[in-house]
């Protein structure tokens, strides 16, 4: 289930608003490589980056290693296999991160926001 923002809990919303997991949500439709704890990379476009940094990819190409390459149509990686991820040149960082923030916000106020978030009345 793919949900407004990417966000699936308010636990997660809150995690990626103050952390810069949510620089990484920007990346959405982006071509990117992401390096991983066992010395691998994968480059491809992001599909999703959750709040755990679990990063899905599309059309990647895999480099193990070794050296040796593969090409995969999908691929998940787990936030904790996730070692370095490279910010394409062409992003404004700044821009991005304000984007998505704004995105967030707009999910959050939809139809009068959450029960969570309303405010109290006097």
């Amino acid at each position: 289930i793919h949900l407004v923002a990417g966000f699936s809990s308010i636990r997660e919303r809150t995690i990626a608003e103050n952390s810069l997991v949510i620089l990484l949500q920007g990346l959405q439709g982006q071509v990117t490589t992401v390096d991983l704890r066992d010395e691998s990379t994968a480059r491809g476009h992001v599909v999703n980056v959750d709040a755990f940094m679990n990063i899905r990819l599309k059309k990647v190409l895999h480099r193990d290693r070794r050296g040796r390459l593969t090409q995969l149509e999908d691929l998940f990686v787990t936030g904790r296999n996730v070692r370095y991820v490279h910010i394409p040149d062409h992003m404004d960082i700044m821009e991005t991160i304000q984007g998505q923030l704004a995105k967030s916000h707009r999910v959050r106020n939809f139809a009068g926001g959450r029960k969570e978030y309303a405010k109290k009345k006097s």
